[in-house]
């Protein structure tokens, strides 16, 4: 199928000569002004405009730049055809997104020989851009399988935390689809990946890959010791995360998430947690997510050493924490949205 052409020219001389030109190449459109050009990009998506910079009413700085500034045409490569040839004009025109200028008076051969050289190199970049899109979209499938992977492998080795790692996944992404709904740390949440983030939650226990099974699956409580063994999983997770950076040299969105995630859950807003004591908002918001959705999942689940409490049990205990282990803000949103978190539970 022929590539379509817009033509847009207050001048039907100019008009008729582009038509002329073209009309044995592509499919030609020819617009009198850039309000009709507007008015039938509803109806047709040219591959090429041809644009005219001075027409009455809108010319074509302003033309190019709503082309530019509407998502569904700012793909649409434009030419500028004008006889305003100063360096001041090019730079204006190459600034706001046209690809080329082709000086008045044309020739057919010069405006050809433009518009083939443009539309081949638009379509070699879709090409390419489409090829890129197809190896992301298989790596994010690689690195999703990997995940989920590893975090079984972890997981498996706790007996006692049969499903926590999806059912904290899960309470995250509804808990932060809460906080942004209701604007609370709106402003770090804004340009989170949702999808990546959820994934990256799956690591915050990778850690316990290190810890010994006797301590891992002890049915009784731990000594003192053994749990400052068990309290290294927090700083192991990050030291994992970390060679995996090192190893391949890609500090990505996906895994600075992982490591504040794997790295701070355990840390409390009052201070007393670990594995660094921090305190209040200099724990990172992840870790300080995390925390909620981590011990929420333990107090609804049955353990070794203990019996799962009730939901009504557990929503009294993180809302008791409140101001002491947990972000109050987080657990204001975390009790609003308590029904969508008991719904998770199985």
């Amino acid at each position: 199928m022929s590539k379509t052409i817009f033509v847009v020219d207050d001048n039907d001389t100019n008009l008729s000569m582009a038509k002329e030109a073209l009309k044995d190449h592509y499919r030609v459109m020819t617009l009198p002004s850039a309000v009709k050009m507007f008015a039938f990009l509803e109806k047709v998506m040219p591959d090429l405009i041809l644009l005219d910079i001075e027409m009455p009413e809108m010319d074509g700085f302003e033309t190019l730049r709503l082309l530019k500034d509407n998502a569904a045409y700012a793909d649409i490569p434009v030419i500028f055809l004008t006889s305003m040839t100063d360096a001041a004009i090019e730079a204006r025109g190459f600034e706001l997104g046209v690809i080329d200028f082709i000086p008045k008076p044309f020739s057919a051969p010069v405006l050809i020989n433009h518009i083939k050289t443009h539309l081949n190199i638009d379509e070699l970049i879709r090409e390419r851009t489409a090829q890129l899109q197809h190896k992301t979209v298989q790596l994010e499938k690689l690195q999703n399988g990997l995940v989920f992977v590893l975090a079984d492998m972890v997981e498996n080795r706790d007996k006692g935390t049969g499903g926590h790692i999806e059912r904290t996944t899960t309470y995250i992404k509804i808990l932060i689809d809460a906080m942004l709904e209701r604007g609370i740390y709106a402003e770090e949440l804004k340009e989170v990946d949702l999808e990546t983030l959820v994934s990256s939650a799956r690591l915050h226990d990778v850690g316990k890959i290190s810890i010994s099974d006797v301590i891992l699956n002890k049915p009784g409580k731990l000594t003192d010791e053994e749990f400052e063994i068990m309290k290294s999983h927090a700083l192991e997770g990050e030291r994992i995360i970390d060679q995996v950076v090192s190893r391949t040299g890609s500090d990505v969105e996906f895994l600075k998430n992982a490591r504040l995630f794997a790295g701070y859950h355990h840390e409390r807003w009052d201070g007393k947690g670990y594995p660094r004591g921090l305190k209040e908002t200099d724990i990172p918001l992840l870790g300080r997510i995390m925390a909620i959705v981590d011990v929420y999942d333990a107090l609804v689940s049955e353990r070794p050493y203990k019996k799962a409490f009730s939901p009504d049990e557990a929503d009294k205990i993180i809302m008791e924490g409140s101001g002491k282990q947990f972000d109050p803000l987080i657990v204001d949103v975390f009790y609003q949205i308590r029904d969508k978190i008991r719904a998770v539970i199985k």
